[in-house]
């Protein structure tokens, strides 16, 4: 039986100074040194999430260049990125660059996402659930850019439909039994295409995996830079997205001070619900006081059996001290509310 107000994380976590500087000399390194390396950093990653009291972990991503930046070496048929537009100024969304596509998008060799789940097995410590996320096709699809054999984004998005699916079945196949399936693409610009259209793209690409894991996605507004890049309303999205073929749905909550709160209560009949109740922009460090009260105005509007509790989104973003000092005061406000409502925890 699912543990009542889990504490969960999104996927990433901020990776140590010293994996920055090495990232960028990658060339001085043999393949047993950059081994070497990703365990050493999922380590990290895993024992900080892990010393937090976190119900479910994640390998932090720290194999990845962002959160999804990294699956397009797995591509074929596209190009070098082809640099973005503005690289000067305030940090925003058009500093991303896209890639041209340059033939058939395949992805013989899967998207990383296994050998990802494998390191995580090896190195994680018993006891906390283990948890896997793959961006969806959709916004996968974002920094490609259309040709004339893929016209637009949609064209895009159906190339990599299958591909997203069958690395989804891979990790499944792999025994990964929590697994989130990121299109905060869709929550970005759902107030201006058919949501309709997402559902059906969501819930082909997972198919083959709803019934055989405990699958969940995450809804947010964008983090790059800690910018968001659409409108912070989720009043667009709903009541179509409650057909999304998944158990949870993971929704940014703390960095827009609890507005749309009241949405979770209609969610929470038919899904399961993740509510973002730490802040990843903000360097303030929510005190257990803070964490407990944001907990039980949730309580106010879903069941506890129902919830779980979590940063807004990935903690790449998040300086690691601020991010390791959210996740404990997490853990323990969560817990104050548990001990109250009387329920044990694991």
């Amino acid at each position: 039986m699912k543990q009542p107000l889990r504490t969960t994380v999104i996927g990433s976590y901020p990776f140590p100074g010293w994996l920055e500087f090495a990232s960028r000399h990658l060339g001085e390194f043999g393949s047993a040194d950059l081994a070497e390396l990703q365990d050493d950093a999922v380590t990290v990653a895993v024992h900080d999430q892990a010393a937090a009291g976190l119900d479910v972990i994640t390998d932090g991503e720290q194999t990845r260049l962002d959160f999804n930046l990294s699956f397009y070496g797995y591509l074929e048929g596209i190009a070098m990125e082809a640099g973005s537009p503005r690289r000067f100024g305030p940090p925003a969304h058009d500093q991303r660059g896209r890639h041209e596509v340059a033939g058939a998008i395949v992805a013989p060799r899967g998207l990383g996402a296994v050998g990802e789940f494998e390191r995580l097995k090896r190195l994680a410590p018993p006891g906390p659930a283990l948890k896997a996320s793959v961006p969806g096709p959709y916004t996968l699809s974002g920094r490609l850019i259309p040709n004339r054999q893929y016209p637009d984004r949609y064209a895009l998005t159906e190339a990599l439909v299958p591909i997203v699916r069958a690395e989804l079945e891979a990790l499944v196949g792999a025994g990964c039994m929590e697994l989130t399936v990121d299109e905060p693409s869709m929550s970005c610009y759902a107030h201006r295409e058919d949501t309709r259209r997402f559902v059906d793209i969501f819930n082909r690409t997972v198919e083959s995996v709803a019934g055989r894991c405990r699958l969940s996605t995450h809804l947010c507004f964008g983090n790059y830079k800690a910018r968001a890049v659409g409108p912070r309303r989720y009043a667009p999205m709903f009541p179509a997205f409650l057909e999304f073929h998944v158990d949870e749905i993971h929704l940014e909550m703390a960095s827009r001070e609890f507005a749309e709160i009241d949405i979770i209560g209609p969610m929470s009949r038919v899904k399961d619900v993740a509510v973002g109740i730490i802040d990843v922009k903000s360097a303030y460090v929510e005190t257990p006081d803070d964490v407990a009260q944001r907990a039980r105005l949730c309580l106010q509007h879903a069941p506890a059996d129902r919830l779980s509790f979590a940063p807004d989104c990935g903690l790449s973003q998040t300086a690691r001290w601020a991010a390791f000092a959210k996740l404990k005061n997490l853990v323990e406000g969560v817990r104050r509310v548990r001990r109250d409502l009387g329920i044990t925890s694991p």
